[in-house]
């Protein structure tokens, strides 16, 4: 194992302590958190010239892995550490072909003019490559791939005192300062897509929404409240929140949908049953996708699933990439639930009696969980910021986005 460099091992210690706290909490929050820190890492790791990515991948998840263990729950932590290795593996991959010195990928011609088209050419080659490493033999990894072959012309260069002394590690011409240089490039690229998530799965809400339809949704998520006025620009409709007890977010979004003066209905949870037949679509949030297609989502969840599925009503699951994880539910190391404060559902005054078993009399337990599972079969769509999918391509997302080495850390 890699030791973390002295100069980012305060800034690990920092964000593991938050996580161990629950000082950060939620799947986007912390994402963007452990994105930046890996980039930190990945900064400060010194990589000997022309090394493979071998030293970088250990760091990476030696840090991962303390992260992954400070908080089991938030499992977008380990979605972001598996991500970055991915990028890592791909990049590295690129390198080995395009960029060792001595090797030559070149299109057969003698035109000077083509040096753009055998540029990107040889690029798409290299990632299709990848992804069909990935990626099981389709109908869409055919049509992905380059249709015109590129040929390589290979030429092993000669050993001397000129390559020893071609590149330092700081040199922009070794492999080591690319690698980097472009896994850094790669994070950056991800923390965009992580800034603009809310608005790319807003971006679908005319798509799915239509004129005069009722929508029902349990609790609060702030991609769902983007999803919803994302389609009262041009759409009236009516949106129907169930409270979400114990923690009552879905008081707080009926307040903001009526600021937006979008019609809205506040009913309790027991109510939700009553009302399925008069929706027309169930649309809730997600705290993590599993790689079955399976939902860990927002106690209370599953219920409304079973009703919808009961009443024919479709069940869609807004979410993002980040939220996808590689795990399945019954991993023993996954971690599907997390238990709050009991305080949350009564005062410790009104059952104090009953609570003390001490005196070895009857005594109450107050349960209170924190997620639901929900099976993919009570899935009808997931709406992500690439797209809306069904539950059975999960599975080909996790392949893409996923290396296999790296789903056990």
């Amino acid at each position: 194992m890699v030791a973390t460099m002295p100069d980012v091992q305060p800034l690990v210690d920092e964000f593991c302590t938050k996580l161990n706290r629950r000082q950060v909490e939620g799947s986007l929050d912390t994402a963007k958190l452990a994105l930046v820190l890996l980039r930190q890492v990945i900064s400060a790791q010194r990589i000997p010239p022309n090394a493979s990515a071998a030293v970088l991948i250990d760091a990476i998840k030696a840090v991962g892995v303390r992260m992954i263990a400070a908080n089991l729950i938030e499992l977008a932590v380990g979605n972001i550490v598996r991500r970055v290795l991915h990028i890592i593996r791909e990049e590295d991959a690129s390198l080995a072909i395009t960029v060792v010195p001595g090797v030559n990928v070149a299109v057969d011609s003698d035109d000077e003019d083509n040096s753009d088209i055998r540029e990107q050419s040889s690029s798409h080659a290299v990632a299709a490559a990848n992804r069909n490493v990935l990626r099981a033999p389709s109908l869409h990894n055919l049509l992905e791939s380059n249709p015109n072959p590129v040929k390589a012309d290979v030429t092993v260069a000669s050993t001397g005192d000129s390559a020893d002394t071609k590149s330092r590690s700081g040199d922009k011409n070794s492999r080591s300062w690319k690698l980097k240089h472009n896994v850094i490039e790669s994070i950056n690229i991800m923390l965009d897509e992580l800034q603009d998530y809310h608005s790319q799965v807003a971006e679908q809400a005319l798509e799915h929404i239509h004129q005069n339809e009722v929508i029902l949704t349990l609790g609060r998520s702030r991609t769902l409240l983007h999803f919803l006025l994302g389609a009262k620009k041009k759409r009236s409709f009516q949106v129907v929140v169930a409270e979400g007890s114990p923690r009552y977010q879905g008081h707080k979004l009926a307040k903001e949908l009526t600021a937006e003066n979008l019609s809205t209905t506040l009913i309790t949870d027991s109510a939700v049953f009553a009302m399925i037949s008069r929706v027309n679509m169930v649309i809730v949030g997600a705290h993590a996708v599993m790689a079955n297609g399976g939902v860990l989502a927002p106690v209370g969840l599953h219920m409304v699933a079973l009703a919808a599925k009961r009443h024919a009503v479709p069940f869609v699951v807004l979410t993002g990439l980040h939220k996808l994880c590689p795990l399945y539910p019954h991993n023993p190391f996954t971690l599907l639930n997390d238990m709050k404060s009991p305080s949350e559902i009564l005062d410790f005054g009104e059952l104090s009696g009953c609570l003390n078993g001490v005196t070895g009399g009857p005594e109450s337990h107050v349960f209170n969980p924190t997620f639901d599972y929900i099976p993919p079969e009570l899935v009808s769509l997931f709406i992500t910021d690439t797209g809306g999918h069904n539950p059975s391509y999960v599975y080909r997302l996790v392949a893409e986005f996923y290396s296999p080495e790296d789903i056990v850390l």
